[in-house]
């Protein structure tokens, strides 16, 4: 069984209550799972989010949805998803995060055959960057998952789950899926205002007409008006993964100290 686990909760840093947050009608999650629901691969979608009171609105969302929604541990996300997986026994997950509106399920399905197809542990679409910045796709064995959780140390293993996986190469049989195109110096994600404002002028632009539009309508939207590229085009990619390098070094300096 191949589950996804699609992992929001509703505080946040830059941009709080991101997920809910709505255009046209609709919440950035709930656009989002209907976008991973198009997926021929995935078996099963769950709603991965924590026990913070904060994040009673996303069960309640996920159960208008007739969607599964697990909660779990609040920074410790690693722990989150291997609890889920207890519960719902999958063999292989894949891994979304709700910071993604405009993740594409052809992009999905292509990392889950080319993981399929290599016998791999581990697959991801962001180890060499060719996609745009919020079409992130990671796969991985169950087994993997648990030998991280048994084994993970640092803040980073465990807030962004997949680390002592991907790092581990000697251990885990690792594959990057790339493109030929680099689109990588897009920034589809949300986690800055400016992020929010750009992927609405995206939904505006093209739902109404197609709500299962695909990223190539999504660029040939942006040839057409170029400007909407510089809405958020000053953000740095993977600014949450820098912080949490820091918080590894300070991690290993108090650990060595003791």
């Amino acid at each position: 069984m191949i589950i996804a686990m699609l992992q929001a909760r509703f505080s946040s840093t830059r941009l709080p209550g991101k997920v809910l947050k709505t255009i046209l009608g609709k919440s950035l999650l709930e656009l989002q799972i209907e976008r991973v629901q198009r997926s021929k691969n995935i078996n099963r979608l769950i709603i991965a989010s924590t026990t913070d009171i904060s994040d009673d609105a996303i069960e309640t969302l996920c159960d208008s949805l007739n969607i599964s929604c697990f909660r779990g541990s609040h920074k410790n996300v690693l722990d989150r998803f291997f609890q889920a997986a207890l519960h719902y026994k999958p063999y292989h997950i894949v891994r979304l995060t709700g910071d993604c509106p405009l993740t594409d399920p052809e992009i999905i399905d292509q990392c889950i055959e080319f993981y399929l197809e290599g016998d791999y542990d581990y697959v991801s679409n962001t180890i060499e960057h060719t996609f745009p910045d919020g079409l992130d796709v990671e796969i991985f064995k169950y087994s993997a998952l648990a030998n991280a959780w048994q084994n993970a140390k640092l803040p980073s293993e465990k807030e962004h789950v997949t680390p002592y996986i991907h790092q581990n190469t000697t251990q885990f049989k690792i594959g990057s899926y790339k493109q030929k195109q680099n689109l990588s110096s897009f920034r589809w994600t949300v986690d800055e205002y400016d992020d929010f404002h750009f992927v609405t002028q995206i939904y505006e632009n093209l739902y109404p007409c197609n709500p299962q539009f695909k990223t190539k309508d999504i660029l040939k939207l942006i040839s057409e008006k170029p400007e909407l590229t510089s809405i958020n085009e000053m953000f740095v990619r993977n600014e949450g993964y820098t912080k949490s390098l820091k918080e590894d070094q300070e991690w290993l300096e108090k650990n060595d100290n003791q």
